[in-house]
């Protein structure tokens, strides 16, 4: 039991997962935005190195601090490197998939994923055809900088629904 005066009502969705208070679409946050931590990095990194040669090999500049500020430099450089544009919204890869797929598109979903050593932001979308029940099935790679095709895989849809009714696939999927 709860202290007196304490509603124990149970547990509640956090804020940002109620959907009664969905505002509007979603928009993914811009890689871009790792500059402002990458530029800090390589700030205090230039500051460590440069106290360490102005002030030289002492107790408390010494080459630790040399080894932080080029540590500091690197991660800033790579956050720098890393900071692709997010140009291509899900629309625009839904619709490049669905040009290289070659069916026309039913249901989908997509993701957002990051490629390579830069992290080069790219669209997962796994597509089924638009028939009832789906034919075939794609997952295709679209990249959010570019929107260019960086893979695609389409084959027939291995999923059974024959026996289900139509109207238990509406329910079902």
């Amino acid at each position: 039991m709860g202290e007196a005066g304490r509603d124990d009502g149970g547990d509640e969705l956090p804020e940002e997962l109620d959907v009664s208070a969905y505002v509007g679409p979603y928009s993914f946050p811009d890689n871009r935005r790792r500059r402002f931590p990458g530029l800090l990095y390589l700030l205090v990194g230039a500051g460590l190195v440069a106290l360490f040669v102005v002030r030289g090999d002492g107790v408390l500049v010494n080459e630790g601090l040399l080894v932080a500020g080029l540590g500091l430099l690197a991660v800033g450089g790579y956050h720098w490197l890393a900071a692709y544009p997010l140009r291509v919204d899900e629309t625009d890869a839904l619709a490049a998939a669905g040009r290289t797929v070659g069916f026309a598109v039913g249901h989908a979903s997509a993701q957002l994923g990051w490629r390579g050593l830069r992290s080069r932001p790219t669209w997962r979308l796994l597509l089924y055809s638009a028939e009832d029940p789906p034919v075939s099935r794609g997952l295709v790679l679209v990249d959010a900088v570019d929107a260019g095709v960086v893979a695609h895989f389409v084959e027939e849809n291995p999923e059974d629904w024959s026996e289900f009714t139509p109207e238990q696939r509406k329910t079902t999927g």
